[in-house]
């Protein structure tokens, strides 16, 4: 790793300023079509059951392929160059940062990997070069009341190991494939600062799904990257994922996770105590990762996500009669005994927080929808319709914690009490 390098290079700019004043056998799309997420299905398609936003021209915002990349040797699975987008931010939040590293499962073998550096999840080749900024990175201040006007970075997602991959595992899978995840991590890390970043009064590390789980798994370091009097936070979207069995009772996700972890040498990205306590890919579930950060944290997960449910509760190898078919893809659709189920599921996410909610600095917001990632989208985010907890909206509560107006640790009630809800339903096509 090449942190000390960073940390250098960081304290030069201090010194400077003072001195001059996820999972993945096959594609899923899952919202919209602003971006999709590898997972252990193939779904074809999916729709919601609300009206969605559409991008407008002056939303874009184009794509930058990091200029420190190549120096470091950080490249996306197929070797092309990472890249983010960046939108400056203005008044009073041009001296704070808002970063939203995107989603997209993971892989777990060569050949899944392989697959992927045909796609935008592992190579540059294929990013959007311009995307719309919505939800918590939206600089219109109806849709996005606090952070609107701040630095607002979204960080493409392109090594499949929530940027945790080491180089040091690609000489033993004897591929052209380079796992890279963590260098891609410090070398963004490295342009932003210089960017501006170094200077931070604010900061707020987010990521949705596997970009969540990266948020959490990078959020120490970050603080560690930033002024000492920063206010530095991070969000987790749709990234609590669970160490649970399939409804067979057996560890498909627990397996997954550790083939990923052996496969690029993830481990060594993970926190050292914990890998000294268990079993090097049980370190990479948020339920051991949460506690030993020291950073405040803040979790937005559904009690129902539907990508757990269709992937770690019912993968499809776990539903050879199909009898979950329609329940898996629409949770209107789930019977009694079915619903008993999830519930149960439910109760295994709550069961798995109970050491994190006793910590005062972090927060919660845990809704009962069937639904996935929902900071990203101003629907979902804060508009008339968002879902809601206390009639909060989850933007409104992620702000209450992040500006300590409050303490938030909201739990919705059980499926189906909150007509708020935002549902995905994957049965229409």
């Amino acid at each position: 790793m090449a942190i000390p390098r960073l940390r250098s290079a960081i304290q030069w700019r201090r010194w400077a300023k003072s001195d001059c004043a996820i999972a993945a056998v096959g594609f899923a799309f899952i919202m919209l079509v602003l971006s999709f997420y590898l997972d252990f299905t193939s779904d074809p398609g999916s729709s919601v059951d609300r009206a969605s936003p559409t991008a407008s021209p002056d939303n874009l915002v184009k794509l930058t392929l990091s200029s420190k990349a190549k120096e470091r040797g950080a490249f996306c699975l197929d070797g092309s160059l990472p890249g983010y987008h960046f939108q400056k931010g203005f008044g009073s939040g041009s001296g704070n940062w808002i970063l939203h590293i995107e989603g997209g499962g993971w892989c777990n073998t060569a050949a899944s990997c392989n697959s992927r550096a045909m796609t935008k999840l592992g190579s540059s080749k294929y990013f959007e070069r311009e995307v719309p900024f919505g939800g918590i990175l939206s600089s219109d201040p109806s849709q996005n009341p606090d952070f609107f006007d701040w630095n607002r970075v979204k960080i493409r997602y392109c090594d499949g190991t929530s940027f945790a991959g080491q180089p040091e595992a690609e000489s033993k899978n004897q591929t052209r494939l380079f796992f890279r995840g963590q260098l891609i991590w410090e070398a963004i890390m490295e342009e932003l600062i210089s960017l501006g970043m170094w200077g931070a009064k604010q900061a707020f590390l987010t990521g949705c799904s596997a970009g969540g789980l990266a948020a959490l798994i990078h959020c120490d370091n970050f603080k560690d990257l930033l002024p000492k009097d920063a206010s530095v936070k991070c969000l987790v979207d749709g990234g609590f994922f669970l160490d649970e069995l399939d409804v067979l009772k057996n560890p498909t996700m627990g397996s997954f996770y550790h083939d990923v972890v052996y496969l690029q040498s993830v481990a060594k990205s993970l926190d050292k105590n914990c890998i000294a306590k268990m079993e090097p890919s049980k370190c990479m579930f948020p339920k051991e990762i949460v506690k030993n950060v020291k950073t405040p944290v803040f979790l937005v997960n559904p009690a129902y996500d539907f990508w757990q449910i269709q992937n770690v509760l019912v993968p499809p190898i776990a539903d050879p009669d199909q009898s979950w078919a329609r329940c898996r893809l629409n949770i209107k659709e789930c019977d009694a005994a079915q619903i008993k189920v999830l519930h149960g599921f439910r109760s295994s996410l709550l069961d798995a927080l109970k050491e994190f909610q006793q910590k005062k600095d972090n927060g919660m917001f845990i809704n009962s929808c069937f639904v996935h990632c929902q900071t990203w989208m101003s629907v979902t985010w804060h508009s008339p319709t968002s879902p809601r907890i206390n009639n909060k909206t989850i933007a409104e509560t992620v702000s209450d914690w992040y500006f300590d107006r409050e303490a938030v640790k909201l739990i919705d009630c059980p499926y189906p009490c909150n007509p708020t809800c935002y549902n995905m339903d994957f049965t229409v096509s």
